[in-house]
């Protein structure tokens, strides 16, 4: 099974620029465009959070032209520059979306891999939390289908990445979502966004997985009380490859490829 994740479009009004620097929107297309050259094609796509710069209606109805022209099923969660309910508006007919509380999910339709979402957002805030109510909310979902292969996504990581101004607002509770996870083997991979940047660390036994913006990256300083910044690199997506025999092998796959196929030799 083949899951492709996208992260952080930050999709804006039209003919406005994210951050002042780029067009989002037209990055977010580039995207899709490069999600169709995949081939095998996914069988599924994932967004983990951060669809909108503004959580603005017409962002949102920007986002669901955009989505519309990916022929795979699309499970997104909400971001920290999303607004719980303008979100839940936006994909009420996806089918997945609660119709109120907090926009978790449990999805098993589209293959052998479950994806569970979780809504972390705090309202008003940038950082997570990974609350009781969700933990337990996550342990009855887990213990669902205890051994069936299973993707965790949330917006925020549950650690820190060593970027001090990110770290700030990261999804507290990590060590309770750790120690869940642990007690669950079948979780493959746990998948987030927020960070701009490709990142992985062991977490609960599993693999935590950060995947970059489709748009501008954050600056990699590590430096103690280092400024925050922003870079226009080469954004990526990841692909997910998950077979019965070895799990799940992650891809990098840059968004603009560049030169090629050139001869190997």
């Amino acid at each position: 099974m083949l899951i492709a994740q996208l992260s952080d479009p930050h999709l804006c009004a039209p003919d406005t620029l994210y951050q002042g620097l780029v067009d989002s929107n037209a990055m977010f297309e580039a995207a899709i465009e490069r999600l169709a050259t995949l081939d095998p094609a996914p069988d599924l796509v994932l967004l983990t959070g951060d669809v909108t710069e503004h959580a603005a209606a017409a962002e949102y109805q920007l986002a669901r032209r955009l989505l519309a022209g990916i022929r795979q099923p699309v499970l997104a969660i909400p971001g920290n520059h999303d607004e719980r309910e303008a979100f839940r508006a936006a994909f009420a007919d996806r089918g997945y979306v609660p119709a109120t509380g907090p926009l978790h999910f449990a999805v098993g339709r589209h293959g052998p891999v479950r994806v569970i979402g979780l809504d972390i957002s705090v309202p008003g805030q940038h950082h997570g939390d990974f609350d009781a109510a969700t933990t337990a909310w996550l342990e009855a979902a887990l213990a669902a289908e205890p051994e069936r292969p299973t993707l965790i996504m949330l917006h925020q990581p549950p650690i820190e990445t060593g970027i001090g101004f990110i770290d700030t607002y990261r999804c507290f509770g990590g060590e309770r979502l750790a120690a869940i996870i642990a007690r669950y083997p079948a979780v493959e991979r746990v998948l987030c966004g927020h960070v701009h940047r490709h990142m992985s660390r062991r977490f609960g036994g599993s693999l935590l997985q950060i995947a970059p913006s489709t748009t501008t990256a954050i600056a990699l300083r590590l430096a103690p009380g280092a400024e925050p910044a922003s870079f226009v690199e080469s954004p990526a997506l990841l692909l997910h490859h998950w077979r019965a025999d070895s799990g799940v092998v992650t891809h990098h796959v840059p968004i603009n490829p560049g030169e090629g196929p050139l001869p190997f030799f």
